[in-house]
């Protein structure tokens, strides 16, 4: 019916063709900060953001090879790697400067780094260090590259930001209750900053994945009972590719997602209604 009326209008079926092809996610003359961009989700991110005309700055901590590596195939003139390890806000500020001075501007913030400790721990024999270093680097630091990341798009009148979660934070983790509650607390910023940004035209949201196939989650893919019983939470039986991460990162920074903010978007297989 919409098809009819829309013909009747004068609109054939192959303009219609053309203009859902003219959709295309593009993200010209806009600065992107990507963080953990060196491998695994981060380096499809920073991939897909080059070929989507964005010019990308992203961090490593120590895989300086990978780094290098995608800085050459991406091109020095879109893409620079910065070394900074994320474990505080304090090295979040001088990141977002880094940024800001390779290109001039930042337009959008993509916090996809974090640890995940692949050993299962206790509540009562997790170590106040390891509770702290998780804390520490999924959240105090991402609340640093927002706080200074916003202080540059307020300037800039329009920004995007989204911060990559989990499944762990909206169902928990059992055995990872350091990890759960850093990725539960991203959502609730994201809640938060939606509504507190959307004033100065700053979109906020959330990607949560579940597992996917990256050096994160591959000692535990590659222990035959751990694979097993993550598959059967997973109702399309298999894991996630770094790309259908990304993809709907991309998504989230273009004009197309221009009335979205404070969503989680979930990239899972259906995991999560599992629960």
């Amino acid at each position: 019916m919409i098809l009819q009326a829309r013909e009747k209008k004068g609109q054939t079926m192959d303009s219609m063709r053309y203009f859902v092809f003219a959709m295309n996610l593009t993200l010209n003359s806009k600065v992107a900060l990507i963080t953990g961009g060196s491998r695994g989700i981060g380096a499809a991110t920073v991939r897909m953001f080059v070929g989507a005309g964005a010019k990308v700055v992203f961090n490593y901590q120590a895989a300086k090879a990978q780094a290098d590596a995608l800085v050459r195939e991406c091109g020095a003139e879109s893409c620079r790697a910065v070394q900074c390890d994320l474990s505080g806000p304090t090295a979040a500020q001088e990141l977002v400067a880094a940024a800001i001075s390779s290109f001039g501007q930042l337009d959008i913030l993509v916090a996809n780094h974090g640890i995940w400790p692949p050993q299962d721990a206790p509540v009562d024999r997790m170590t106040d260090e390891q509770w702290h270093r998780t804390i520490a680097v999924n959240l105090d630091s991402v609340f640093g590259l927002v706080k200074h990341s916003v202080a540059q798009m307020k300037r800039q009148d329009a920004g995007h930001i989204v911060l990559v979660s989990s499944t762990a934070g909206q169902r928990g983790e059992a055995f990872h209750c350091d990890y759960a509650a850093s990725k539960g607390a991203l959502i609730s910023m994201v809640k938060g900053l939606s509504t507190e940004l959307a004033p100065d035209h700053i979109h906020v949201n959330c990607v949560a994945p579940g597992w996917v196939n990256t050096d994160m989650s591959a000692d535990a893919l590659n222990d035959p009972p751990t694979r097993e019983r993550v598959f059967r939470t997973i109702p399309m039986g298999r894991v996630g590719t770094p790309e259908e991460i990304a993809a709907p990162i991309l998504f989230l920074c273009t004009p197309h997602a221009g009335f979205i903010t404070g969503e989680v978007f979930n990239v899972n297989g259906g995991a999560v209604l599992v629960g």
